[in-house]
């Protein structure tokens, strides 16, 4: 398995790899690894000739020093999960200061609006971090298809545009949301909730289940007003935010047209830990 930790050594390893014709799959991750990721490794590596991970906590993305400080960081672990599914994988895992050369800080972006909606709204620069850590990525590593989970789906719409606005020749390839068996949506972040509190996050899901059997028949207030009241009434968790969108605008909906797409997009805080999750919506 090959551990690269400069980006000039990677860069000049994967241009030997395009030399010999070798298709690249690319899955960008924070570490901490779980099955969800993991299913992203395996479309990448059935699709492939070759597929890179990165593992990195990218401090550029995140408005709260103390998520960021806090966030978990398993490389030994991680690097092992991966090495079982294939020892062929090749692992980015940067170094900050080589990787952003000296100067830690996101570019400005403009992803049409997309960027101003709901995560963009409660977590101010996010996402010029993130299109920073993603663009200098695909930079880098040159993949021909990279792999997203739709749990995060704003940041994959974003990622789409950013691709769509620089002409890159990336095939961005989304993987439905990867869940534990009693529903809560797989994440890093998981692991850091209390007993009471993992006990209790499932709840989310499936309060979006019952949005989505709402907005069969009743109209968008109603389904709001319904997450937002059951939410508010569970003693472990917190509403910060639910929204039905538009999934190509993003922009959030007050009626449904027909022909648009929706999707419900939920943030709810189970103690100290914000989780997110969103479900597709389809009115009849």
């Amino acid at each position: 398995m090959k551990v690269f930790r400069y980006k000039k050594e990677l860069k000049n390893y994967i241009e030997s790899l395009k030399n010999q014709g070798k298709s690249i799959g690319f899955v960008p991750t924070m570490g901490a690894l779980h099955q969800g990721h993991l299913a992203l490794v395996k479309n990448s590596l059935k699709d492939n000739d070759k597929t890179v991970v990165s593992i990195f906590v990218n401090p550029t993305q995140f408005d709260n020093p103390d998520d960021l400080k806090k966030y978990p960081r398993t490389f030994k672990t991680d690097m092992s999960l991966l090495k079982e599914l294939s020892p062929e994988i090749i692992i980015f895992y940067p170094d900050a200061e080589d990787f952003y050369d000296g100067k830690i800080q996101s570019e400005h972006f403009d992803f049409d609006g997309l960027e101003n909606e709901m995560e963009g709204k409660h977590r101010p620069g996010h996402f010029d971090g993130v299109g920073t850590v993603v663009k200098k990525l695909f930079e880098v590593v040159q993949p021909d298809k990279a792999y997203f989970g739709e749990k995060d789906f704003q940041q994959l719409q974003i990622i789409k545009k950013l691709v769509e606005k620089h002409h890159l020749p990336i095939k961005i390839i989304p993987i439905p949301i990867y869940r534990e068996p009693d529903g809560l949506a797989m994440s890093s972040r998981n692991r850091r909730l209390t007993q009471h509190h993992r006990a209790a996050a499932p709840f989310i899901y499936q309060v979006l289940k019952q949005s989505a059997v709402l907005f069969e028949k009743e109209n968008i207030d109603t389904i709001k007003k319904f997450v937002e009241n059951t939410i508010d009434a569970h003693a472990y968790l917190k509403l910060e935010y639910f929204e039905i969108a538009d999934e190509q605008t993003l922009k959030p909906a007050t009626q449904k047209i027909t022909g648009n797409k929706y999707r419900g997009f939920i943030v709810v805080y189970a103690g100290e830990i914000r989780l997110i999750d969103n479900i597709e919506l389809i009115s009849k």
